[in-house]
């Protein structure tokens, strides 16, 4: 505690703020993409009704447990806007999430396939032989997440491709979820331009995130002097991790990912390295709060009161239904 008060100390914070206008720009960049995706289905809000589903959505994938609550919650609220298109609405929010995991993979595969020897090689740092403070053991659980995430989507591919829904039986488990995956890329294939543009802001979206990290290491003295490529190959470990439902909202994962990992490969010190990760989500934190106060103050056309989170699960599982029927 004393080394991350004394780093508080030192810190330039200029480049916290370097580090909140980055996530600025990552939010503009992924409105931006949730709106592509909504004029495919033919919903046209408005940039500035998006922007408020969006920051309401984001602020509940802060705070509700599995990181998707937020989806369900301006999925629901964007129902209220546009009743006759439901399916289309679930769509564009699936489709989000799919896009944004494959822009994903490709930032990880290309980074961790480019720096795999740095990233697995042996330091002398480690702590002791626990498992849990050998990089390469992040470096591996991340190839395996990665290596399931490829085989989603190339499986998700195949069978809307080559049209084999019909074979499944109708209680095969996830089948709903297929027909709404393929639903989607039938449309978002069809409307190819549009699916480029969401891409590309999905890797903005990404790589603001990785730059929103970057600015707050270069706060911290011992860690400014990572270099980007460096710090650039470690942020998809930690994102990666810290998106698993093994804490909440990755709080204590993150801070410990990224001390093993820049401790161990760049010489960063324990409590700055903690530091990066707390600041980090502080500021990401911060950028979610106004979700908050629109969610107070918005008022969808047709809803009277709010509604309980089970109360959207349960209509969103409708839905789905209705998909999967029309298939």
């Amino acid at each position: 505690r004393a080394a991350m008060v004394f780093a508080l100390r030192a810190a330039d914070f200029h480049w916290v703020l370097g580090g909140i206008l980055a996530y600025v720009i990552v939010e503009i960049a992924a409105v931006l993409r949730w709106n592509i995706l909504l004029k495919v289905q033919g919903i046209k809000l408005g940039t500035p009704r998006v922007a408020g589903l969006f920051l309401i959505g984001m602020f509940y994938n802060q705070f509700l447990p599995g990181g998707t609550g937020g989806d369900i919650v301006k999925t629901f609220l964007l129902w209220k806007e546009t009743p006759d298109k439901k399916p289309g609405a679930l769509l564009a929010v699936l489709f989000d999430r799919m896009i944004g995991l494959i822009a994903l993979i490709v930032i990880t595969g290309t980074l961790i396939f480019l720096r795999y020897t740095w990233l697995t090689r042996e330091t002398g740092t480690r702590l002791d032989n626990n498992p849990l403070h050998d990089p390469r053991f992040y470096v591996w659980i991340v190839l395996a997440v990665f290596a399931s995430s490829v085989l989603f989507v190339v499986t998700t591919f195949v069978v809307s491709g080559f049209n084999l829904l019909h074979a499944l039986p109708k209680r095969f488990p996830g089948r709903e979820k297929l027909i709404e995956v393929s639903a989607a890329y039938h449309l978002y294939a069809h409307h190819w331009r549009a699916t480029v543009a969401a891409f590309a802001a999905s890797l903005v979206a990404h790589l603001g995130t990785f730059t929103t990290f970057l600015c707050v290491a270069h706060a911290f003295k011992e860690s400014s002097r990572v270099g980007l490529i460096d710090f650039f190959s470690i942020m998809p470990i930690e994102r990666t991790i810290s998106s698993l439902p093994i804490s909440f909202a990755g709080v204590g994962t993150r801070e410990f990912v990224l001390q093993v990992m820049l401790f161990n490969l760049c010489g960063v010190p324990p409590a700055d390295a903690r530091l990066i990760g707390l600041t980090s989500f502080a500021i990401i934190l911060l950028c979610c709060l106004p979700g908050g106060l629109v969610y107070l103050l918005y008022r969808p056309s047709g809803a009277t009161r709010h509604v309980k989170l089970r109360e959207m699960r349960e209509e969103a599982a409708v839905v789905e239904h209705e998909i999967s029927a029309d298939k």
